[in-house]
This record gives structure tokens, sequence and C-alpha cells, in this order.
């Protein structure tokens, strides 16, 4: 899963540097975001540094 993560936020930031439109870079920016924070998540569950399971 990780890895789809990665090829997908270099596309995104691919999409970004070739971007013209503003409303387009926000967009492409924002989803940007969302993937490097889900790849941020995934990746501190593997390391053990952030505990899976919800708290109740």
């Amino acid at each position: 899963m990780t890895y789809e993560l990665e090829i997908q936020i270099e596309e995104l930031r691919a999409e970004l540097n070739n971007a013209c439109d503003a409303a387009e870079r926000h967009e492409i920016q924002t989803e940007l975001e969302l993937a490097r924070a889900e790849l941020a998540i995934i990746t501190a569950e593997q390391d053990g540094s952030v505990d899976a399971e919800p708290p109740f």
C-alpha cells in the first residue's frame, strides 16, 4: 500500500509542477497533502510509533 501511495505522491507532484490554473494547483496541492498525511500515518503504524487500534 505504501508503494502505491508513494507513486501517487510523485504523480501529484508532477501534476502540480505542470498546473497552470490556480484553482487546479490548489486542488492538486490538497490531494498531495492528504496523500502525504496518509503515508505518514501508515508509516507510523508500521513502525509502531502510533497505535493502529482506536482508544476505546
